[in-house]
């Protein structure tokens, strides 16, 4: 399924359209994502699929936390409000990510511990990971295990505590505790949103974890996209002045540039592709 045009109905199809599961549930979330919510009725005909697979698909989203069902309407929960799900925000904002990333290895040196949190930034962060080795990495973010495991020269821990599907991250007590116990030299951590200069997080879990992760890190650094500076979200996290380092990508305005630089923020602006 082709995305709309601006202005196009976002569940307008092409009816000698054929895909995949993987590429239909792909086509449900952004279409939804761009209706905002959709009536779940109208989708068996917008996919040509049956209402019976439709469920199942729309189950299986909001099992990863994209959407949300309710009586006869399944609703984006990529708002302003709300996280999404790992699968999402990998597809947002790519090309900021590798600069970001680009960014970020610059300040990894061969022999370092680093933890990273569970970023999809980090995921561009992994692939440039092993021209540093050897290094240590800590994370709580499964999908960064699975990219790194195999490099002989990089030591993997994983650190623990309850499996949340959503983000594909392990937080909770148990994580919180296993990072009062390490440190680190290097924390690479990025956040939902920031408002007035502090980080957000909507999930209170996910801040406890990234504060843990500050406290057992003597060096910190997040790198944040230029979307970050219009999100929001309800938990505070840490102001953008106890970071050692803040990178952004080449997008971001020269508002925040300059009132970040103007508070004494040691800034890098990652260069563009």
């Amino acid at each position: 399924m082709a995305r709309p045009r601006h202005g196009e109905d976002p569940l307008a199809t092409d009816p000698d359209a054929t895909m995949s599961r993987a590429e239909r549930l792909h086509a449900i979330s952004e279409a939804v994502i761009t209706a905002g919510s959709v009536r779940i009725e109208d989708l068996p005909e917008s996919f040509g699929v049956s209402l019976m697979t439709i469920h199942r698909d729309l189950d299986h989203l909001a099992a990863q936390g994209l959407l949300r069902k309710t009586r006869g309407l399944v609703t984006a929960l990529g708002s302003s409000l709300a996280e999404s799900s790992t699968e999402y925000r990998a597809r947002l904002n790519t090309t900021a990510k590798r600069t970001l990333a680009r960014a970020a290895v610059e300040l990894v040196e061969p022999g370092q511990v680093l933890i990273l949190d569970d970023s999809t930034t980090g995921l561009h962060l992994a692939d440039l990971l092993p021209e540093r080795q050897p290094l240590t990495v800590m994370t709580n973010f499964q999908p960064m295990l699975d990219a790194l495991v195999g490099n002989p020269d990089l030591n993997l821990i994983s650190l623990g505590g309850q499996y949340y599907p959503w983000c594909r991250a392990y937080m909770g007590s148990l994580t919180v505790d296993a990072l009062a116990n390490v440190r680190a030299d290097l924390l690479i951590m990025s956040t939902s949103a920031i408002t007035d200069d502090v980080c957000f997080h909507q999930h209170h879990d996910t801040v406890l974890v990234k504060r843990a992760m500050f406290t057992a890190a003597r060096r910190r650094v997040l790198y944040v996209d230029h979307s970050k500076f219009e999100q929001r979200a309800l938990h505070a996290l840490l102001p953008l002045r106890e970071f050692d380092t803040v990178i952004v990508d080449a997008d971001t305005p020269a508002e925040h540039l300059e009132r970040l630089e103007g508070q004494g923020i040691e800034l890098v602006v990652a260069a563009r592709d």
